[in-house]
């Protein structure tokens, strides 16, 4: 139970930059797929090359951050879709991931990770190791917070909101689509640099399906804890990510077939879809009823 809760607060990095482009700016963004196998690969090939394990992680969001400006140049430059951008992105992104690791698969077991000291410290597994990794996401949290409370996040979020609006006093759509999904792809190439470093390997399917692991993230999360306020939003989706790979764990103790965890998170995100709307129509109906 402890290991699935530390995966998810490892998650919860990914799903704050999943909450960026689909609830802020209201963009289905599938370049996540392939950026988060890149921030992987980016850290895990650097990590091998000598460099401190902070460093080949900040090169990891760096990396995917060029992926996001990638899609976002795409679809504002190119006049795009922004679904196929990001489809187009992430396609390009598995050959590109092959090149920088040079294969498939590239194990770190022996390398010093930003996971080693805690591993060494026996508190990796425990409830120490998940309350480090819960204050470091609460800090990315806040950062995200603050970041969303600014002059250019408001716009962000004026962007996503209403975009002819915000563009009549002067503002940029383009710039800020492009950089919120820099941003969002960042925040994923990290979280696969995380990821890499706590797993012992990169491979270039580890981002399969990610998009809708984040989408199930931010709306079980945000179902749950609800959005009425921003700070309450952005950490929902953390709590949203732990509850998920919980969920993962559960199914899996109870002996379900490992082979079925992409079905269960469909309908995970199925049912957290379709309940909020159950329970519209039905207070609405209760409504009418009173009236009658």
């Amino acid at each position: 139970m402890i290991g699935a809760v530390e995966v998810g607060l490892i998650y919860g990095v990914m799903a704050l930059g999943v909450f960026l482009t689909f609830k802020v700016l209201n963009f289905p963004d599938l370049t996540v797929d392939g950026s988060f196998t890149t921030g992987a690969a980016t850290a895990a090939v650097g990590i091998l090359h000598g460099w401190p394990p902070l460093l080949a992680t900040l090169a990891g969001f760096g990396t995917g951050f060029l992926a996001g400006v990638v899609t976002g140049l795409l679809h504002t430059k190119g006049r795009i879709d922004g679904l196929l951008a990001g489809i187009l992105t992430m396609i390009a992104l598995w050959s590109i991931n092959l090149r920088i690791m040079g294969g498939a698969n590239i194990p770190m077991l022996r390398q010093e990770t930003l996971f080693t000291p805690l591993r060494e410290a026996g508190f990796l597994g425990t409830w120490v190791g998940a309350g480090i990794l819960l204050a470091v996401v609460a800090v990315l949290g806040l950062v995200v917070v603050w970041f969303l409370t600014t002059d250019l996040g408001l716009s962000i979020r004026a962007t996503g909101d209403n975009g002819p609006m915000i563009t009549s006093f002067g503002v940029s759509t383009d710039y800020t689509k492009t950089l919120t999904l820099a941003l969002s792809n960042g925040f994923v190439g990290m979280c696969g640099a995380l990821v890499g470093q706590y797993q012992g390997f990169a491979d270039i399917s580890m981002g399969i399906g990610l998009i809708l692991v984040g989408l199930a993230s931010v709306i079980m999360g945000q179902a749950i804890l609800g959005q009425r306020f921003l700070w309450l939003a952005v950490y929902a989706v953390v709590v949203g990510a732990v509850l998920y790979r919980i969920i993962i764990f559960l199914a899996l103790q109870v002996g379900l077939d490992p082979n079925d965890m992409k079905l269960i998170t469909a309908l995970l995100v199925i049912v957290a879809l379709i309940v909020p709307r159950w329970r519209g129509l039905t207070s609405g109906f209760a409504k009418r009823k009173v009236a009658v």
